[in-house]
């Protein structure tokens, strides 16, 4: 095998070293040469793709099998990806072990992803769908569509001052800020110490976000900014933005040299070469579990999701998040705030416009953070793969909250490593626009078209997209979405007024006292004395957390995880799928899944028969995957892991791209799609 595979990628202090390692002794590569297969598959490449090196008559090992049998094949690394193909009578080729090397370790240039390759050589092959397609907020309408289903229009306004993207590289060209706030002073900020409106709750608080300048500057710029800063807020200081908590993420919460150095230790519990590796890393395995702090770092960050939702839920109070350049924790504690408090952001198409908001146009730096360029490991950190584990933990323990599933999950943190979607290869909306030539003076030449990771029928046939969407979603009823939107502008008309009667103050407004002083303090120390002691924080929040988990649980209201210890859990699926010996044949929560539909589908027979009886044309619609019907041939990692011994092929592809592909020659390949009606 080469070296060890990183899972999903992430943060690592350490790049392993490369290696390759022989497990068939070469007799019996001898002695099982009269097994190979007659015929040889041809490799088909992607439009873009090109061949680097291959090596001929390799053995591929099967894992399963203690005889050490295998099959024979080619080995060859294109630009895109390495495949195991049909087989030839060809001399084996060790070279083929440098070159994957060299061509999957060394750095490389933006340019030379096969990203633009592929966009390239497919101008035309694009894939769009026509419904319920995904908000991309990369258009003004879009951030006015947002404002308006959160009733944020109230306070606050879209703005399109920074369309070229003439005042910041590090904004989108189109975002929203407090009502108050003149276009002009926006431009004397350059990006910095602007409060962005991230989304409004129900009762007219709002959650915004806020880069800070850099901590290091000269006396003269800091006055500046000082004089800048002083003027608009003087303009915001007015009702309705009254009552303000702000929450320092720079300092007061987890650092990224601590999440990328706790999850490059539990990576490597997953990183198994073989059955003996497996048991003897099995005796330990909750205390180096324990040991690489993964766990408990998803707790405090949904500990601090909480918190905030604490504020704006039961306090009524704004909520500013503040980090150095708003794009790392600010964009994972806001998408968590919203996933437990919007409904609509439980359902596919919410979350997927979620992503687009906070993290594609809220200037996440996924090229640094994957380090797809493999050119600093300092910087890269599994911001984003943090916060779909949280998410995960919200799906596991409130599955009818969400009308996507942990396969869902586990696929789209699989796509932030394919380079033929650019939603993940980019620091900024600036640099995408930039590369795929949007932003060219050359009217002539076309820019780049490039396919969005949320198009799932690229890589997924349709049979194969059913496991993404959970059949046990409890969708709201239209007369509760009704009721629910009378009582959203009711309580939006109400907290349009002071929210307190106590004396007002000349500097009490949109940034109270206390934030001002955190203004003035952030161009040099930090103000951390003057927030909130942690001991009354904890108690709030206790009291607001108990009080929520002692009531019947709302799915379609406000969804709060439990915290403690035993529940948070490791995220199985992902993490031990490519593990055999992790897995339970025709157990766990796939063969409790295989249940429920079961009775599911007697309840659908029942509803039909008596709708038939009182001539009712309505009836109760269920999509139950026919492929969990029969739960003793799956395991508890489906649909990752192989159908026990039945198929050698799992349901969902590792490889391949469904809709660019001859689906003939995808029948041959291993390891490829399956026809999922046998099932």
């Amino acid at each position: 095998m080469l070296g060890k595979g990183v899972v999903g990628g992430g943060g690592g202090t350490k790049a392993p070293k490369p290696s390759f390692v022989s497990y068939v002794r070469p007799e019996e590569i001898h002695t099982n040469e009269k097994e190979v297969t007659e015929k040889e598959v041809t490799l088909h490449l992607l439009p873009g793709e090109q061949l680097l090196c291959e090596a001929n008559t390799v053995l591929k090992y099967v894992q399963e099998d203690s005889c050490q049998r295998g099959v024979y094949g080619r080995l060859v690394c294109t630009d895109f990806k390495i495949a195991f193909l049909g087989d030839d009578e060809s001399a084996l080729d060790n070279g083929i072990v440098h070159g994957i090397i060299h061509h999957t370790q060394t750095s490389i240039l933006l340019k030379r992803l096969f990203l633009f390759s592929y966009a390239t050589a497919a101008q035309n092959n694009t894939a769009t769908d026509p419904k319920n397609q995904t908000v991309m907020f990369d258009t003004l309408k879009d951030w006015c569509w947002e404002l308006e289903r959160t009733k944020g229009n109230v306070k606050y306004k879209a703005v399109s001052v920074n369309e070229g993207y003439r005042i910041s590289e590090r904004l989108p060209a189109y975002f929203v800020v407090p009502t108050p706030l003149l276009e002009e002073d926006v431009q004397r900020f350059q990006g910095h110490n602007i409060p962005i409106w991230c989304w409004s709750c129900h009762n007219g608080s709002a959650l915004l976000k806020m880069s800070a300048p850099p901590k290091e500057q000269d006396d003269g710029v800091l006055q500046i900014q000082k004089s800048v800063s002083d003027g608009i807020y003087k303009i915001i200081h007015r009702p309705p933005y009254e009552m303000v908590k702000t929450e320092d993420l720079s300092s007061n919460f987890i650092s990224l040299q601590e999440i990328q150095t706790a999850y490059s230790k539990f990576k490597q519990l997953f990183l198994i070469d073989n059955s003996t590796e497996f048991w003897d890393t099995d005796i330990k395995w909750f205390s180096l579990l324990e040991n690489s702090s993964w766990l408990d770092i998803i707790r405090r960050c949904l500990k601090k999701a909480i918190e905030i939702i604490e504020c704006l839920e039961a306090q009524n109070m704004n909520v500013l998040l503040l980090e150095e350049n708003a794009s790392d924790h600010c964009c994972l504690i806001s998408s968590l705030v919203q996933v437990m408090m919007d409904p609509h952001c439980r359902t596919k198409i919410g979350f997927q416009s979620l992503i687009q908001k906070e993290w594609v146009m809220g200037g996440h730096c996924f090229l640094d953070r994957c380090n797809h360029l493999r050119q600093s490991d300092k910087e890269e950190v599994p911001v984003f793969l943090l916060f779909l584990d949280c998410v995960w933990q919200l799906v596991h323990q409130h599955s009818p909250a969400f009308e996507f599933t942990e396969t869902y999950l586990t696929v789209l943190s699989d796509s932030l490593y394919i380079p033929i979607f650019s939603t993940f290869f980019f620091n900024s909306p600036h640099q995408k626009d930039t590369n795929m030539g949007r932003e060219s003076l050359d009217t002539q030449s076309k820019p780049l078209n490039l396919l969005t990771v949320w198009d799932w029928s690229v890589q997924f046939e349709p049979k194969a997209q059913m496991l993404l969407k959970n059949p046990l979603y409890v969708e709201k009823s239209k007369l509760d979405k009704g009721q629910r939107k009378g009582m959203r502008f009711k309580h939006q008309r109400q907290l349009s007024l002071p929210l307190t009667q106590s004396k007002s103050s000349p500097k009490r407004g949109f940034f109270r006292e206390e934030t001002d002083h955190l203004i003035k303090n952030l161009l040099g120390k930090r103000i951390s004395k003057l927030i909130n002691s942690s001991d009354e924080l904890q108690d709030n929040f206790r009291e607001f957390y108990d009080s929520w988990h002692s009531k019947p649980t709302d799915y379609h209201g406000l969804l709060l995880p439990r915290v403690e210890g035993p529940e948070i859990k490791v995220w199985a699926q992902r993490y031990l799928r490519w593990i055999p010996e992790a897995q339970i044949p025709g157990g766990g929560r796939v063969a409790t899944m295989s249940k429920l539909l079961e009775m599911m589908e007697e309840v659908q027979s029942l509803q039909e028969k008596i709708d038939e009886r009182h001539h009712s044309q309505e009836a109760f619609q269920a999509e139950a995957p026919c492929l969990l019907r029969n739960s003793a041939r799956l395991s508890s990692l489906f649909p990752f892991a192989l159908l026990q011994r039945h198929s050698s092929k799992p349901v969902l592809p590792t490889s391949g791209w469904k809709a660019l592909e001859d689906e003939e020659d995808l029948a041959k390949r291993e390891d490829e799609f399956v026809d999922l009606g046998d099932v």
